[in-house]
This record gives structure tokens, sequence and C-alpha cells, in this order.
């Protein structure tokens, strides 16, 4: 009996790594971020206001687990994409992260043509309370700024 509850704890050891690498990847990343954004831009090129339509309602793959697209007027700084439908409308320049940090200035500022750039700030996960670190990828593509991010 005791070597039997043995064998069963032995072979049970890979199935809680399986559970750990799972856990893991239920955050975008990095690299999935930046595709998303890159793909992003390919489709407001083609046609913002369809583009702009996909990203709101998460479809054709830009909104996968915690990872989405948002956008923002370059000249008013609003909200036109966010799946947070609160938010549109309103200035992204008025966003601040958890630690009271102007995040939203930051992420205006970096919208600029043909260049990615990455926003650092912190920001709870979802379902979580904690401040942890999360960076944005943003670029400009004709009157939208737009961005993604991932946690780090």
């Amino acid at each position: 009996m005791r070597k039997a509850a043995i064998v069963s704890a032995v072979a049970s050891i890979p199935l809680l790594f399986t559970v750990n690498i799972a856990s893991a990847q239920q955050l975008g990343t990095a690299a999935e971020a930046r595709a998303m954004l890159d793909n992003a831009a390919a489709e407001l090129k083609k046609d913002e206001t369809a583009a702009l339509d996909k990203f709101n309602k998460g479809e054709a793959g830009f909104k996968d687990r915690d990872l989405y697209v948002f956008c923002f007027e370059t000249a008013t700084g609003k909200f036109t994409a966010h799946p947070n439908a609160a938010l549109k409308g309103t200035d992204v320049r008025a966003l601040k992260d958890k630690s009271g940090a102007a995040m939203g200035e930051a992420i205006f500022a970096a919208a600029k043509d043909g260049k990615v750039t990455a926003v650092d700030y912190v920001f709870p996960k979802p379902g979580g309370t904690d401040l942890v670190p999360k960076q944005s990828f943003v670029t400009k593509v004709g009157s939208q700024g737009c961005g993604v991010g991932y946690y780090k």
C-alpha cells in the first residue's frame, strides 16, 4: 500500500510542472504584444474605421487573454478604441497608473509615425490589486496612436 502511494505521488510530479507552466502562459508576452500591435497597424492602414471596430470588439485576434489594442486620436488624445467602453472619448493624457504616475502623458508622447516606443508603468494584473510592472508598445498610424501592453 505504501509503495503504491509513493508511485502515485512520483507519477503526479510532471502534472505539477504542467499546471505551473500553463498558469504562467495565461498572460501575454512581449513578443505577442508587439505582434498584435504590428497586426493592428496593418489593419489601420487598410481601413481605419473597420480596424477600430475590430479593436473595440476584440475581434480578429485583437483581444487575447490580457492583451488588447487601444487607440486614441493623436490630435485630441481621445480614445477611439479600448475594451473598457467607458474610456472611449476620454483623453488618454488624463490616465495615471495606480502609483499616481502620469502614464497617459507618456503613452500620448510615445505615438510617433514609423516608430514603436515602449512605455513602462505599473498596474495590477487582471483580478489582482498588487502593482506589477507593465509595458505598452505604442506607435502612430495615420491619425491614430495605438498600443498593446503586457505584464512583465
